[in-house]
């Protein structure tokens, strides 16, 4: 299991100045080494990243390594549950999760329990105020941009147990294909995108009782437990401040662009069907918005978990 990180009260500006980093700006080397390792394991292809599971809740060993292997090369796999095995219930979802090595479940206002949140339209409460449990579009984001860096979200699991008639057609993107193409047209950006005071999402302010603080922190960082790259972002475009720097604001509307563009080779489109989910080192992800069934008790209904711990093995 992976060590806890330490207590933090800021991202680290100093995490791009490890030697030999290809994300430091000043490794070329190794940013061009990683650089055509990544592009070289490049898939568009949604139907390749699909494992079929026989039983959710025991992976076996050939499972877990399809899974892993996909992973590695897109940082996000799909798998889809067989007829013939069981279906995925909150328990099956916890095991699957173990297997790949994460345990750690970042313990939200709208989780439940164990750590799992049931992703519907809310009838009202407080679930309703949050755009994730509504059928409106769902903007590109990395999970947990809103968290301080000791919680921050580095993997994550949707599964989808029913669909609605119409909409809610998922979309996702590995954040280090962006980081390259952004680097590859603009270093400065990446320097821009790398301050520890990027952009600052507003505290969460309800009746007057502060549920969270506000959050500044970078866009792209090295995580200091794997080494790896973490990004943290939203396209929302209300209450969200970014830094007042023109390469900074310049970089944060490329990336709107890019992730806007509907013939961006990198972004995969793919409409989970019930007993389909997806893994993935929290990568970029949208929804569109969705319609359930007038008068019906059939809804749309998505397990997620969010996890502190990388996928083991990638």
């Amino acid at each position: 299991m992976t060590p806890s990180p330490a207590p933090a009260t800021d991202f680290p500006q100093e995490t791009l100045s490890r030697g030999g980093s290809p994300f430091h700006l000043s490794e070329e080397a190794a940013y061009r080494a990683w650089r055509e390792a990544r592009l070289a394991g490049r898939i568009s292809d949604p139907g390749r990243l699909i494992v079929t599971v026989r039983d959710p809740g025991r992976l076996t060993a050939q499972e877990r390594n399809e899974l892993v292997d996909r992973i590695l090369h897109c940082n996000m796999a799909f798998y889809r549950c067989a007829d013939q095995g069981r279906p995925m219930d909150r328990t099956a979802m916890r095991r699957f999760g173990a297997a790949l090595g994460l345990e750690r479940f970042d313990t939200h206002l709208c989780a439940e329990e164990d750590g799992i949140s049931q992703l519907s339209v809310s009838d009202g409460g407080s679930r309703a105020d949050y755009i994730p449990y509504t059928d409106r579009p769902l903007s590109w984001h990395c999970d947990g941009y809103y968290n301080p860096p000791e919680r921050r979200i580095r993997a994550m699991m949707l599964h989808c147990v029913s669909d609605a008639p119409q909409g809610g057609d998922n979309m996702f993107m590995d954040h280090e294909l962006l980081y390259i193409r952004l680097r590859d047209e603009n270093p400065a950006w990446i320097e821009a995108l790398s301050h520890p005071q990027a952009f600052t999402i507003p505290p969460n302010v309800v009746d007057g009782r502060t549920l969270r603080g506000a959050q500044s922190g970078p866009v792209f960082s090295v995580d200091p437990l794997t080494g790896r790259l973490h990004m943290r972002y939203t396209a929302r475009l209300r209450h969200i401040r970014w830094r007042e720097d023109a390469d900074t604001l310049a970089a944060a509307q490329r990336i709107r662009e890019l992730l806007n563009r509907e013939d961006n080779p990198d972004i995969l489109r793919y409409r989970l069907q019930p007993g389909e989910g997806v893994v993935c080192n929290n990568v970029l992800h949208a929804r569109t918005g969705f319609r359930d069934e007038a008068g019906s008790a059939h809804r749309r209904l998505i397990y997620r978990a969010r996890y502190l711990d990388r996928i083991a093995g990638t």
